[in-house]
């Protein structure tokens, strides 16, 4: 078990959620190089080409298989919706409504131009991150979700700071700063970092 201290960005895992954990790691460091190797194996099924063309990115279904892809190796519950509140998120019971909401509103958006093609993802992100459906692992889905949405709609993906956003530093407290301005409607500082 992990028993090392989170910051106040990060998601504290319960001791249900923690005593999930597949393999038998130490540290958080050794978690984060673990959780980095499963995550480049869900993003390959994720861009492969196959699945490209013939998956939706914005559906509920989707949705929940990337984060199993993502955190397969890792964690027993990846996939699955959490089930006790944490510092981030909205309440367990809001998280299918929301979810439900934000699938009509991505599609409504894409399909109608509501927004060019990176502010559809980068409001899609923003509200996946604001509900955090999952135990852990919320951000770097909804990052990837967001690369996926943009190759669907003939963009490249995101740069998302040239940088790993799992540790702290300047590219996180950037990316961090970028999506409480988004909490204020302001989309402008995540559209300019999804491209720095």
């Amino acid at each position: 078990m992990i028993n090392e201290p989170v910051s106040e960005a990060n998601t504290p895992l319960s001791p249900e959620e923690q005593a999930d954990l597949i393999p038998s790691l130490a540290t958080r460091e050794e978690l984060y190089e673990w959780e980095r190797d499963n995550i480049l194996r869900g993003r390959q099924w994720a861009l492969a080409d196959r699945q490209l063309s013939r998956l939706d990115p914005i559906r509920e279904e989707y949705i929940r298989e990337l984060h199993r892809r993502m955190f397969d190796q890792t964690w027993k519950w990846a996939g699955t919706y959490r089930k006790t509140d944490k510092n981030l998120g909205i309440p367990i019971g809001e998280i299918r409504d929301r979810l439900a909401q934000l699938l009509g509103n991505g599609a409504f958006w894409l399909k109608n131009k509501t927004y060019d093609v990176d502010e559809c993802c980068v409001r899609f992100h923003h509200e996946l991150v604001v509900i955090h459906a999952f135990p852990n692992g919320n951000g770097r889905h909804a990052r990837l979700i967001a690369d996926v949405i943009a190759i669907k709609h003939g963009r490249h993906v995101f740069s998302w700071g040239s940088k790993e956003l799992i540790a702290p530093g300047e590219a996180r407290n950037e990316y961090l700063s970028a999506l409480r301005n988004a909490d204020k409607g302001d989309f402008t500082p995540l559209l300019r970092f999804i491209r720095s």
